[in-house]
């Protein structure tokens, strides 16, 4: 089966979970007999040149592609990767509203409409958590038949970091952590910050630093708390990352919201304990072995880290990452997802 992966044309520049996803689902599918390739623009593409096309995100920057895909009557499966914080209702209501705005006029748009039309146009849905389907099935009216719940991913190698490779380079053990973007606001870097301040722990943010107002606004707040260091990005999966993960007693991903944080999963494997958001269907992942925290509240994070810290470390966060969410498995649901969509193997 011959399979064609794509995103949104700054999947590469904003790095993060989503491209981090579609790359490490398309080094494991080969071994589920998918044979895959990256959708190239600047390559002519028709019927003939995949059995099926996978896009990652259903939002305005993939919906030109998924309406030409769909358009050329090949299968397309999509991981929507959305989340709302409205009820079900509220987007109904929205997206009706949308629709109605539409037949009066064109150039009327939403969030919710692209989402709804790509998911609408694609045979399967494979969204990472069963809050994210619920959303498609509630919120988008889309049918429940065509969507199943694949979660996921974690490199296994995160299990066995090095952590004296960092400990040598920046001098610091048994810190707190958290790796993310400084800049964009969906992490939530400033409260973050500001939660640590309040903590006299050694803590460690790592991330590309964006040149931004909420960017400056992170690296000013750290600078007034000397145990805070922040490290303007350590290549993803590269030695360092997996030294820092397994350096570190405990994780925090306080963001908006997470589907669930992929740089929780790779922490909680190398053996960190996990503080993250109650947003995003995360306790689906992390279940009972994790401190959820509101991310709108600075004392409800400095809280969920001090909890964290005054805890041993454990090995059952790590056991259920290993069982459930690594990329072989992950790939493997994802093949038979497709094979369901484009039949046997031609």
């Amino acid at each position: 089966m011959k399979v064609s992966v794509a995103g949104y044309q700054a999947i590469s520049i904003l790095r993060g979970g989503p491209n981090t996803q579609i790359r490490e689902t398309a080094r494991h599918l080969p071994a589920s007999g998918v044979e895959v390739s990256f959708f190239d623009p600047w390559r002519p593409f028709g019927a003939g040149d995949a059995d099926l096309v996978h896009i990652f995100a259903a939002n305005l920057g993939t919906y030109h592609l998924a309406r030409e895909i769909h358009a050329l009557g090949i299968p397309l499966v999509v991981s929507p990767i959305i989340y709302s914080s409205h009820s079900h209702s509220f987007v109904r209501t929205s997206l009706a509203a949308t629709r109605l705005a539409q037949r009066a006029g064109r150039g009327i748009w939403s969030d919710y409409a692209f989402a709804a039309d790509i998911c609408s146009w694609a045979k399967h849905l494979v969204p990472n958590t069963q809050r994210e389907a619920d959303l498609v099935a509630e919120g988008l009216g889309i049918s429940r038949e065509k969507i199943t719940v694949v979660p996921n991913g974690v490199d296994a190698r995160f299990a066995s970091g090095d952590p004296s490779l960092f400990e040598k380079r920046y001098g610091l053990r048994n810190f707190i952590l958290t790796v993310g973007h400084t800049g964009h606001e969906r992490k939530n870097v400033l409260a973050l910050i500001r939660a640590l301040g309040g903590i006299d722990h050694p803590a460690v943010i790592v991330g590309r630093i964006i040149r931004s107002p909420y960017g400056d606004a992170c690296v000013a707040e750290a600078r007034k708390h000397p145990h805070i260091t922040l490290i303007d990005g350590l290549e993803p999966g590269g030695e360092m990352l997996a030294s820092a993960y397994a350096a570190c007693d405990t994780f925090v991903l306080p963001s908006l919201f997470e589907t669930p944080g992929i740089a929780a999963l790779e922490a909680g494997l190398a053996g960190a304990k996990v503080v993250i958001t109650k947003h995003g269907g995360t306790d689906e992942y992390f279940g009972g072995h994790a401190e959820y925290v509101d991310p709108h509240s600075v004392e409800s994070i400095r809280e969920g880290i001090r909890r964290a810290l005054g805890r041993k470390k454990g090995g059952e966060l790590a056991a259920r990452i290993r069982e459930r969410y690594l990329w072989e498995r992950v790939a493997e649901q994802t093949a038979a997802v497709y094979r369901r969509v484009a039949g046997p193997r031609r």
